[in-house]
């Protein structure tokens, strides 16, 4: 038992490591306009630090091949946390980066999408090392427009942001490997929180809070155009193409939106100690999108450790929603705890495959949803399960990565 918490400690610590502080020494500009702002970035050095004095800047910039280092990246951030800087206008967007963190920032009113991040359309070449800290975006346009957009992008977090009021997903994940999302908040969205496609992999997903995310709290494949897909198709395996694969979503709470996850065309996905409050129709849908061949069938969901309370009047299907094309019998059911409030005696949902040590029509002991809080009581029976139990291997460790509980 020592030599694997050792093994998992050491784990954090070299995630830590990817993702070090940009304030490790370097040139700090301060800026006060979009115009200072794009000198600032024009040709930057590693180490290069900008701080952004409070007020509101014009957006619609593009800024293209910031390059940090592993220990000295580029940083953007405000220059006062607590009054940050306000773009409005059009949003933000950066090409062929590495190494650079953008902090405590904020975005509203873009016409498209808020935030990009992207590789620049090589698909052989992706952006990676980038953190996003703090960042919070609102009031985008409805259709497909989203708060974060993220493409062919590796080794990656974003923590402890907000999004607030999106069309497409609060944020959209195309070609994307070795991500986490971290303590962040996403409320009133469109088509989803956030969304994992065209190739991604390893993403994890983790002390989140959904409020009304909209159709699909999380989306863990979906549907891509066969040119936007990192890895190209080229170099994936024959048979073994995917949406999306290795997608972890655990410690999340989920209040209101249509269904708090939907497994589309992905090989590989857990779903564990997440507390689901009042869905709208499901408590999740197994669905296959991509039909082409070459394609995995949607397969191998874990869906685990969960609390998930609902209403009669609410719940479709028993719960569940299976498409066409896809293997819910490779889905493995263990330990969730369910109860329809309204009617404890239908607690049990219609699950493809049977359930180990399941619990129905119990009442957990909710604190108060009506002010949205979706923790249990102190003597719970369902204190094991849900996002209050969601533990890490060493909390203290973790902490260093991300903050204890979603923003605000």
């Amino acid at each position: 038992m020592q030599a694997l918490h050792a093994l998992i400690v050491a784990g954090i610590v070299a995630a830590n490591s990817a993702f070090p502080s940009a304030e490790q020494g370097g040139s700090a500009v301060r800026v006060r306009n979009s115009e200072e702002l794009r000198r600032a970035l024009q040709n930057a050095p590693p180490g290069t630090d900008v701080l952004l004095e409070p007020g509101e800047y014009q957006g619609g910039l593009h800024f293209v091949g910031l390059r940090g280092s592993l220990a000295r990246p580029i940083l953007i951030r405000a220059s006062d946390p607590k009054s940050p800087p306000r773009f409005v206008g059009g949003g933000l967007q950066f090409s062929k980066v590495s190494h650079l963190e953008i902090r405590d920032l904020a975005i509203s009113g873009a016409k498209t999408n808020g935030l990009n991040i992207d590789d620049g359309g090589n698909l052989r070449q992706p952006s990676h090392h980038v953190v996003l800290r703090n960042i919070r975006v609102s009031d985008l346009p409805q259709g497909n427009h989203d708060g974060i957009k993220l493409s062919g992008i590796d080794d990656f977090l974003v923590a402890d942001s907000v999004v607030e009021r999106w069309g497409g997903s609060g944020i959209d994940m195309v070609g994307c490997h070795r991500g986490k999302i971290v303590g962040c908040t996403f409320r009133a969205g469109g088509d989803s929180g956030v969304q994992a496609k065209g190739g991604s992999s390893e993403i994890s997903v983790v002390r989140c809070r959904f409020e009304n995310p909209g159709h699909r709290g999380v989306n863990a494949g979906g549907s891509t155009g066969f040119e936007y897909f990192r890895p190209p198709l080229s170099d994936m395996p024959s048979n073994g193409k995917y949406e999306a694969k290795s997608i972890t979503v655990e410690g999340c709470e989920f209040v209101g939106g249509v269904t708090p996850i939907a497994f589309v065309g992905v090989d590989g996905a857990v779903f564990r100690f997440n507390t689901v409050f009042e869905p709208e129709r499901w408590a999740f849908r197994i669905l296959q999108e991509t039909r082409e061949p070459g394609f995995v069938a949607s397969r191998d969901g874990q869906f685990e450790s969960n609390l998930i309370v609902f209403r009669s009047d609410r719940w479709f299907s028993g719960g569940v929603n299976v498409g066409p094309g896809t293997q819910p019998e490779s889905f493995r059911f263990a330990r969730n705890f369910w109860l329809c409030s309204d009617k404890p005696s239908s607690s049990r949902p219609q699950l493809p495959t049977p359930e180990i040590g399941g619990t129905y029509g119990l009442d957990p002991g909710v604190i108060d949803p009506t002010k949205g809080d979706v923790r249990v009581r102190e003597g719970s029976p369902a204190q094991a399960v849900g996002a209050h139990a969601y533990r890490t291997a060493d909390e203290t460790l973790f902490s260093r990565l991300v903050s204890p509980t979603p923003a605000k």
